[in-house]
């Protein structure tokens, strides 16, 4: 069974970044994607969707420290479900995604000047040497 998210999107707020008891940091990033499509009536029509985001150690002292508000982000990582009971003990429910990958899609401000941007996402470490046995480039992916 799989188990994976990826998304590019913009962050709308600062990570905001806490500490567990034990020194942990964990991070939350509020990231926004887009997608454009025509309705009915040959319209186009433009839809955000949000997604909380959670990283955890390194990746979460990378995020506090080099992403802002507006950044271009590539997220890989996993969804979770959630359950909690709120004040009036009604079961309450979250989904939201647990972080592998965060890289930042946006240049630097020293960047900037000397071309910036990228067409498409840098290929994400390939966690215990690759589906495929290893060695992999990622060049064999059909997208």
């Amino acid at each position: 069974m799989v188990n994976k998210v990826i998304l590019i999107g913009n962050l709308g707020a600062d990570p905001e970044i806490r500490y567990t008891q034990s020194g942990t940091a964990v991070a939350t990033l509020n990231l926004a994607t887009n997608r454009k499509f025509k309705d009915r009536d040959g319209n186009v029509q433009d839809e955000t969707e949000w997604h909380r985001v959670i990283v955890w150690a390194q990746q979460a002292e990378f995020c506090s420290n080099y992403l802002s508000k507006g950044n271009k982000v590539y997220v890989e990582g996993r969804l979770q479900t959630r359950k909690w009971k709120d004040q009036n003990n009604i079961d309450r429910y979250t989904t939201e995604i647990v972080a592998l990958t965060v890289q930042s899609l946006t240049p630097r401000a020293s960047e900037g000047a000397a071309g910036g941007g990228y067409d498409q996402p840098p290929l994400p470490p390939e966690p215990f040497g690759g589906m495929t046995g290893g060695g992999s480039t990622g060049e064999d992916v059909p997208f």
